[in-house]
């Protein structure tokens, strides 16, 4: 967990008031363990139908190229600070059911639960999350989804407790 806290009008649970968005992130990697958790955490969030229509790509620094491929999805802007976090991921919903075909009006509220639940858990872990929106250069990075009915919403880097951190020059 972080020393940061939100200064709440109401109590609420400690994993939600702890829970914050850095721009700067510890020089550490993620243990596989932990991402699994993450995703696993995420996998159990209600959706309409149980459909579950997020899928989540996931690239770590100790994978450079698929790193380096993931970060470029991101507007300029971001990828200034995102590229020192050691996870990148990348929220992507369906847009249709997979039982008929039909337009799936849930989906992207579904994938909403599912990153609600991925950042409660990171948060427990004394992990941080910092979701984000930007990710129009997707289509031509990962071209087998663009076929399929996907929308992309989200990038998270995601990284340890933001006690130990260096904020990028250019934030600072």
């Amino acid at each position: 967990m972080t020393d940061k806290k939100a200064s709440t009008d109401y109590p609420i649970h400690d994993l939600l008031a702890e829970r914050w968005s850095p721009y700067g992130f510890a020089d550490r990697p993620v243990a596989q363990t932990d991402l699994r958790s993450l995703f696993e955490a995420a996998r159990w969030a209600a959706s309409s139908y149980n459909e579950q229509p997020w899928s989540f790509l996931v690239a770590t620094r100790e994978d450079p190229e698929e790193f380096a491929r993931l970060l470029s999805c991101l507007v300029d802007g971001n990828q200034g600070w995102a590229k020192a976090a050691p996870v990148l991921a990348l929220g992507v919903v369906s847009l249709r059911f997979s039982r008929n075909n039909k337009e799936n009006r849930a989906a992207v509220h579904d994938l909403g639960l599912a990153a609600g639940n991925l950042v409660v858990e990171a948060t427990a872990r004394g992990l941080c999350v910092h979701q984000m929106i930007g990710c129009g250069k997707v289509f031509w990075h990962y071209p087998a989804r663009r076929a399929r009915a996907f929308q992309y919403w989200s990038h998270w880097p995601l990284s340890w407790s933001a006690t130990r951190f260096i904020i990028p020059a250019a934030w600072s």
